[in-house]
């Protein structure tokens, strides 16, 4: 790749782009209760425009091919994308959509759960991606998820392994089962403790057990990650843990699209996969002492 070429990135994130609205609350409501909670803070956020934000934020060429509508909140999320240095000549913007909404109520121990409204998500189509070939093929990775369509995700996963660029894949949220087509092109695979869980068809075992049955089952390199634990990487040889690194956690929102944006990066930079991981679990650790998800996430000045 040439620096020359205009779609010279290292990290192209295929995925999602939401408007995050957060509340705070002191405990969380149990079936037809109702709490009060912090006022309501909106922030961009979505899988893969955070997984942008994170590789940006921290210096990579990244580009983001996502859908947004032509609302206020694909205003946000543009700006935001735009903050942090991602290239936006990919996102597209659908007239008379709404953008994708996620819903987060954040507990006192800084844990969330969230529900996520699609909107113009559900629209980023194969078309789509072969529209992008050209900078599929000059990327050294590209990074998915799977908050946009099924049929749009194994369409990037073709595209990338023609071109020969590099597939991180973080399947969240983990469905049922995974396309082994998909499992056969990641490299790694990035799970955190339930989905390796789901994913591998052991609920009960150790991430290492897990780790081992999803390379088993066609990954061509796993990584769990492991919350404050850090995470586990099995690539070519033993499976190796990387500790966790402690600090006071505020608010976990988006801490394992931090995660993996950094793993991205590093790996477009050559790094080994535990490497890069030992790198992640610092961007990680970093992103839950500050507030929501984009906002929270660290420059490499910040991580020196």
């Amino acid at each position: 790749m040439s620096d020359s070429h205009p779609y010279d990135y290292e990290v192209l994130v295929i995925g999602s782009a939401n408007a995050d609205l957060t509340v705070r609350v002191d405990r969380r409501p149990g079936p037809g209760e109702t709490v009060l909670g912090t006022d309501l803070v909106e922030s961009a956020g979505g899988k893969g425009a955070n997984q942008a934000a994170a590789a940006a934020r921290l210096g990579a060429r990244t580009a983001l091919l996502a859908r947004v509508g032509d609302d206020a909140f694909g205003q946000l999320l543009l700006e935001a994308q735009h903050a942090a240095g991602t290239e936006l000549r990919h996102v597209l913007v659908e007239k008379g959509a709404r953008t994708g909404t996620a819903m987060i109520v954040v507990g006192p121990d800084g844990d969330n759960t969230i529900v996520v409204s699609p909107g113009a998500n559900a629209r980023l189509s194969p078309a789509d991606v072969r529209a992008a070939r050209e900078a599929v093929a000059a990327s050294a990775v590209v990074s998915l998820q799977l908050e946009i369509a099924p049929e749009t995700v194994r369409t990037a996963v073709e595209t990338a392994t023609e071109s020969g660029t590099r597939v991180v894949l973080n399947p969240s949220p983990a469905p049922e089962s995974l396309d082994p087509g998909l499992l056969a092109a990641a490299d790694p695979l990035v799970v955190n403790e339930h989905e390796a869980g789901l994913l591998s068809g052991l609920p009960d075992g150790t991430p290492t057990d897990q780790a081992h049955a999803l390379r088993d089952r066609g990954a061509r390199s796993v990584v769990i990650t492991l919350g404050a634990e850090g995470a586990l990487v099995l690539d070519t040889g033993a499976p190796v843990h990387v500790p966790g690194i402690k600090v006071e956690a505020v608010d976990t929102t988006g801490a394992g699209d931090a995660f993996t944006g950094a793993l991205a990066l590093r790996l477009s930079r050559g790094a080994t996969l535990e490497n890069a991981a030992r790198f992640a679990v610092r961007v990680g650790a970093a992103s839950v002492t500050r507030p929501g998800a984009q906002p929270s996430y660290p420059t490499a000045e910040e991580l020196a």
